[in-house]
């Protein structure tokens, strides 16, 4: 077998109310903590947040994470 298998999931999703860095970092600290997320990279002037992830992820689970990092989700880009 090989390890060269990528099953990783890319998802972009729209994210409300991010304004700065500061915005920036609270979304990424609460989905990075999310099970299986292997990066997040978010951009306030966009209010676009890319997560990799091992497999899909929850979409409740995205929508609690922003809402508790004090943003609102606003859907899969």
């Amino acid at each position: 077998m090989s390890a060269d298998t990528d099953t990783r999931t890319t998802t972009v999703y729209r994210v409300t109310g991010m304004t700065c860095g500061h915005c920036e970092g609270a979304v990424t600290s609460e989905l990075s903590a999310l099970p299986g997320v292997e990066s997040v990279k978010a951009v306030a002037a966009t209010g676009e947040v890319t997560v990799v992830s091992a497999a899909p992820l929850a979409e409740a689970d995205v929508r609690a994470a922003v809402d508790e990092a004090g943003y609102e989700y606003a859907g899969r880009i």
